[in-house]
């Protein structure tokens, strides 16, 4: 399962609460620039429109070789879930108020798939606690170690 991007701030930014897997739905240059490594989803999220979930703002650079024109790299993607998992994720956001961020893109046999998480956004003094723990567990680490 090699991993093509990673959203590291997702993690920073909100409190996850639950991941599932999902398929993603591409062009052919599309996953040739995936797998080549193009692909960047810093800024992504799902939303949801009548009967299906999108990728908004995940960037696919062009693939070179394949030279097509009119090419749109954040283009909305549509994301491949089951009925009940739709539901499920679309109800957590319209009433509880949630967030679905993407987490990371990586293939699974041949296919590219999406691992997306329901998300609580954190309050600014979270943030800040999160990073003073780290900070206080690296200074424990590097004295142990001396």
């Amino acid at each position: 399962m090699p991993e093509l991007a990673n959203n590291r701030r997702a993690r920073f930014d909100y409190e996850i609460l639950e991941t599932f897997e999902a398929g993603v739905a591409l062009t052919g240059p599309e996953v040739k620039s995936a797998k080549a490594g193009h692909l960047s989803i810093a800024e992504a999220f799902v939303t949801f429109h009548g009967t299906k979930a999108f990728l908004i703002n995940a960037h696919i650079s062009p693939y070179e070789p394949a030279a097509v024109k009119d090419y749109e790299p954040l283009r909305s993607r549509a994301i491949l879930l089951h009925k009940k998992q739709f539901l499920y994720l679309r109800e957590k956001t319209l009433t509880e108020g949630l967030t679905v961020v993407p987490l990371k893109v990586y293939t699974k046999n041949r296919l590219i798939k999406v691992e997306i998480a329901v998300g609580k956004g954190k309050k600014q003094y979270d943030k800040r606690a999160a990073i003073k723990k780290r900070d206080t567990d690296r200074e424990i680490r590097r004295h142990l170690t001396r």
